[in-house]
């Protein structure tokens, strides 16, 4: 998959160069208006004189329902539920590494690449796990978790051994015009200039809320209490001065929401419930219980806990507990919780709370 940036365009140069018969695929997935992320025109046509220049096929792909569908509406319905979603995890795991794999395997090709900065290692028992990037500042394996066993078998990330520089290098020497281009960074489906709380309020009525202290003392206020999440500190209508302060509680299940504020201490927890919990990287039958370390966030600190089955629902497959050896930040409902065996991946999940039912 080439989405017209230079990680994807060495990507294609690499497997290129080692021989690979290469087709350029570049997806379409957000017909709105866009202004950031991989979505825009500019990037189609970047990848496509990429391919161009490296002598290569190119195609585009028009996936904007099957986006729609299992990105953006998600995307708004947990923002109604009081959820933190995390869209471009789920654009992975329902079009770049499921619908665009099997309309490969409809026309032949025997595997999809993108240029991720993840690896992939084959365990001696046939077991693949999806690994770190060679670059620690760069590494995606966190936002490919979920990558099962038949998916990864007909994965590549061919820079995934390289460090951003030397990606950023090897395109230049091939004369690569994306050899300078930014990341993307952004949601593509939420521009700069409206922002998400426009883009929701044309989907979801939104709910005003007033935020208070521990005890009760209001402090602030939001506009939209769909778009508050654990631990913002941001757009609170807070006083300046004083100690930080960071979101530590929201109750949307009164007439009148209410958010609540304290300090960094007050977000740390000795434990986090996780659902959906998904074994990727294990042999069949791995039991919880295992020391791992764990991330909750893109480019976060994966730190060390134990994975257990929640007791409060010990019938429920999928509910775990992540038992942190030291206290952690709480984690937003509805964002992603991967665990660690050393640099690869064996398992995900989603952060829930001990006050919602999922």
């Amino acid at each position: 998959m080439m989405s017209g940036g230079v990680d994807s365009s060495v990507a294609a140069a690499v497997l290129r160069d080692q021989g690979h018969d290469v087709v350029g695929v570049t997806l379409k997935l957000w017909g709105g208006e866009s202004d950031s992320g991989c979505c825009s025109i500019s990037d189609v046509d970047d990848a496509r004189r990429v391919a161009d220049h490296l002598s290569i096929d190119h195609h585009t792909f028009g996936l904007s329902d099957e986006f729609t569908r299992h990105v953006v509406d998600p995307y708004t319905a947990d923002h109604a539920r009081g959820l933190t979603p995390n869209p471009c995890i789920e654009c992975n795991r329902h079009l770049k590494f499921a619908a665009v794999d099997e309309r490969a395997r409809q026309l032949g090709f025997e595997a999809v690449a993108t240029g991720h900065h993840a690896r992939i290692t084959l365990r001696p028992d046939g077991i693949r796990r999806v690994a770190r990037g060679a670059d620690r500042g760069k590494d995606q394996s966190y936002v490919v978790h979920m990558l099962d066993q038949d998916r990864l078998s007909r994965t590549l990330f061919p820079i995934g051994h390289l460090e951003k520089n030397e990606v950023r290098k090897m395109a230049a020497e091939l004369g690569l015009r994306t050899a300078s281009k930014p990341d993307s960074q952004d949601v593509c489906f939420i521009t700069r200039s409206t922002g998400r709380q426009v883009f929701l309020g044309n989907r979801i009525p939104l709910t005003p809320a007033v935020v208070v202290d521990p005890q009760g003392k209001v402090v602030g206020g939001v506009p939209a209490v769909e778009t508050v999440t654990l631990g913002q500190r941001k757009g609170l209508g807070l006083a300046g001065g004083g100690e930080p302060r960071y979101v530590i509680g929201v109750d949307r299940d009164r007439p009148d929401p209410v958010v609540t504020v304290g300090t960094a201490a007050d977000l740390l927890v000795d434990e986090q419930p996780v659902v959906g919990w998904q074994v990727t990287g294990y042999p069949e039958g791995e039991p919880t219980g295992s020391e791992v370390t764990v991330q909750t966030s893109a480019h976060g600190i994966a730190c060390p806990a134990t994975v257990i089955a929640d007791p409060a629902h010990p019938d429920e497959p999928g509910r775990v507990l992540v038992r942190w050896h030291q206290p952690q930040r709480r984690v937003a409902p509805g964002q992603t919780v991967v665990a660690y065996d050393g640099d690869e991946v064996v398992a995900g999940g989603m952060a829930s709370s001990p006050a919602r039912v999922s």
